[in-house]
């Protein structure tokens, strides 16, 4: 089976026997597709400011049908290490913040992000039919169809006897793609409260939900050693390329069901004849529980030590676990099982399964939220250009999630 043959697996829509059924019927009315079409192709790649502004206003337009106040957020400042191991400031688009009914006593959490990991010099920039029904384009699927999902679900939500009875903050920030490091602590004020939160990063092709999320966190180490003639008197150097492979290799070691750990590249080096005095090691960790990041947090801190004193330089970490292991805790799981009553409602047979991949999912359930945060489109292929649109998923998640947040309204919890 293709990815394209999921299209219409297990999804034939039956909502007749639901009282809400006029209503989120009108999820056929609303311009899911057009507006999910004009906000992909624009690009929005978290590099690409001007962009990414154009979008951030689409965005505050469209989410003005909601009866709320809307604000842009600055985004905080991210450092990142350069090739020569100064520390620079990277510029980060402005965030979005949705803020409706805020003194309701009941409140949840909707996120997403505005931003692709295409550049705006990357060739992938239109938008094209595989086949009926199966929309390509950059970021189709990742996530400004989800982005669409959502706020048609509140347009349904808003028209619902029940929505005095619920109020939400949105957040779509313009840096998930690259960790959301200028957003965090927007995420984490924005959960504070809380009693659940969907996110709309895609689903799978046939409408699987991630559930368990492993961690990650990235770090770039710099090694500073002594630089001297390779030929004259190399002993009198200190060999920071050597020290750096050495750390390298440690941190491969650490490698374990439960833990990858994946050194991914050295900047630095000198000369044949220099002894090379400057290296950086960039790493990656994905630790699938919050003890084996911690194990992993350990051991850095001991290897560096280590390094040092045997290589005689210095050596510096700079970085962090952006994304804590996202685990499927009670709440959580009772969250999920909210969802998939409320699919089975609607006909859909809702399932999810734990994944390495990492999103602000992560960031909200360590904030004590459960969170479910695969509420977008049905789609595949994302980041890269095969990404795909499964567009008869845009009604079918809207209603999923509109019948998910009116649930919790009346239940005044999940």
């Amino acid at each position: 089976m293709t990815a394209f043959d999921f299209k219409c697996y297990q999804f034939a829509m039956s909502v007749t026997s639901l009282p809400e059924k006029p209503l989120l019927e009108k999820a056929n009315d609303l311009p899911l597709l057009a507006r999910t079409e004009e906000w992909a192709k624009i690009n929005s790649g978290s590099t690409n400011l001007d962009g990414l502004k154009t979008v951030a206003g689409m965005l505050a337009d469209a989410f003005a049908v909601l009866p709320g106040d809307i604000r842009f957020v600055p985004p905080d400042p991210v450092e990142a290490v350069r090739k020569d191991g100064s520390i620079d400031r990277i510029e980060r688009g402005e965030h979005l913040l949705v803020s409706v009914r805020p003194e309701a006593p009941n409140r949840i959490l909707l996120t997403g992000h505005m931003d692709t990991v295409f550049p705006i010099d990357h060739p992938f920039q239109t938008l094209a039919w595989l086949e009926e029904g199966i929309l390509n384009g950059p970021g189709v699927a990742d996530m400004k169809g989800g982005i669409s999902v959502m706020l048609g679900a509140l347009q349904l939500l808003e028209q619902s006897p029940v929505a005095s009875q619920l109020g939400y903050d949105i957040m779509i920030n313009s840096d998930e793609e690259t960790g959301s490091a200028s957003s965090a602590e927007l995420i984490k004020n924005c959960a504070q409260g809380k009693m659940a939160a969907l996110t709309y990063e895609p689903a799978l092709p046939d409408g699987t939900l991630a559930g368990e999320r492993g961690g990650s966190g990235n770090y770039s180490i710099t090694f500073t050693g002594k630089s001297a003639h390779a030929g004259r008197n190399p002993d009198d150097g200190r060999n920071a390329l050597i020290a750096a492979s050495d750390m390298a290799l440690r941190l491969k070691a650490l490698h374990r069901p439960g833990l990858s750990v994946n050194p991914a590249k050295i900047d630095g080096g000198a000369p044949n004849n220099a002894v090379p005095d400057h290296a950086i090691l960039r790493v990656n960790f994905r630790p699938k529980t919050l003890d084996d990041q911690d194990k992993a947090e350990n051991a850095l801190a001991e290897m560096v030590q280590v390094i040092a004193k045997e290589h005689d330089l210095a050596v510096h970490c700079h970085g962090g676990f952006g994304r804590p292991p996202k685990p499927v805790d009670t709440q959580a799981d009772k969250l999920f099982h909210l969802v998939k009553q409320c699919g089975r409602e609607l006909g859909l047979d809702i399932s999810w399964r734990s994944t390495g991949g990492v999103c602000d999912g992560n960031n909200i359930a360590a904030c004590g939220i459960p969170v479910v945060d695969t509420m977008g489109v049905r789609g595949g292929s994302i980041h890269s250009p095969d990404e795909f649109l499964i567009t008869e998923s845009l009604v079918e998640r809207t209603q999923l999630s509109a019948l998910t947040i009116m649930r919790m309204a009346e239940k005044g919890g999940i």
